[in-house]
């Protein structure tokens, strides 16, 4: 199993509307790729900035091949589409882990 972990801090003028798009148009893009099997959202607590709000997105992939797909074949788009709608109001990184 592997995780991606996408960890995004956004201004708080924008969270809430942020997370209704999440919800109900970005993660079911994501998964309508075939190539996450289930996501978990979570807020991070105890970083209580007036200034944002940051999230935590897991999405699970049965292999690392399936993720690379989803890497190669769809990550740009949707990134893309998320860094227009929401530019210089928010920040992200990426983690990639490996069930052991």
């Amino acid at each position: 199993m592997i995780l991606y972990n996408v960890t995004v801090k956004i201004t708080t003028d924008a969270h809430q509307e942020w997370v209704h798009w999440m919800k109900n148009n970005h993660i079911p893009d994501v998964l309508a790729t075939g190539l996450f099997t289930s996501y978990k959202m979570f807020r991070i607590m105890g970083d209580e900035d007036p200034e944002g709000v940051t999230y935590a997105i897991q999405y699970f992939s049965p292999s690392l091949e399936a993720f690379l797909r989803y890497r190669d074949e769809h990550a740009p788009r949707l990134q893309a589409e998320h860094a227009q709608r929401y530019a210089n109001k928010y920040v992200a990184f990426r983690t990639l882990m490996e069930e052991i």
